[in-house]
């Protein structure tokens, strides 16, 4: 919504990769691409029909890397891709994780939240004994609030378990954030001085300055 686009009313999008029985049509991802209000940003968007992929897929092998494939036949055109998943390991996580280079695990600073996160780090040491190479990942605390003591003792915890994986920063809980979707407009564009953007400015520079981010985030 932070572009301006309604899932709910798109005649086309990434749900089309998943039709071809595990490959991609040559040109088919360029095609699906949208532009967006900064030309520097191109959407390959999603849909509320991925929602039903778990169940019109079962069994079908080779899904696990149509966005993979997808990608490979973009990366002449773009430096890097954030790919926005699920946190639920199904077809879409799958294909995520196949397709990544590098993690960024956000967490909401609430006790649940944690739960949640010691099952998907079990979850990926999991996955990483399967692969070559193990995948890195970034835990980036969300939605801090300092005012409430259950903001900060979530984050003190997070520090506490993951010293080496999580961001010594937060995304602050800012009501800008959520304005800028209601606008159509990416946070920056609609302010660029509000303490959610400026703390996704430092979060990006820390992942730049570590060499943490590769083609595929």
């Amino acid at each position: 919504s932070y572009f301006g686009y309604d899932p709910d009313t798109l005649e086309h999008s990434n749900y089309d990769l998943f039709l071809h029985k595990g490959n991609v049509p040559q040109g088919l991802p360029g095609q699906l691409l949208l532009s967006t209000s900064d030309e520097r940003i191109s959407l390959l968007p999603s849909s509320t029909a991925l929602a039903t992929l778990e169940r019109q897929s079962p069994g079908q092998s080779g899904l696990g890397l149509v966005i993979a494939k997808s990608l490979a036949q973009l990366w002449q055109d773009f430096d890097y891709a954030v790919i926005d998943s699920p946190p639920l390991l199904g077809v879409l996580m799958v294909n995520a994780l196949a397709a990544s280079q590098q993690l960024v695990i956000p967490v909401q600073t609430e006790h649940l939240a944690v739960k949640g996160l010691e099952r998907m780090v079990n979850t990926l040491a999991m996955i990483n004994r399967s692969r070559k190479q193990a995948l890195p990942f970034t835990i980036v605390p969300t939605l801090f609030d300092r005012r409430t003591q259950a903001s900060l003792s979530t984050l003190r915890v997070l520090r506490d378990k993951f010293p080496d994986e999580i961001w010594q920063g937060y995304i602050p809980v800012d009501t800008r954030l959520r304005d800028a979707s209601r606008a159509g407009l990416t946070p920056s564009q609609f302010d660029g001085k509000s303490r959610g953007v400026l703390a996704y400015r430092a979060l990006l520079k820390h992942l730049l300055a570590a060499q943490l981010v590769p083609q595929v985030a």
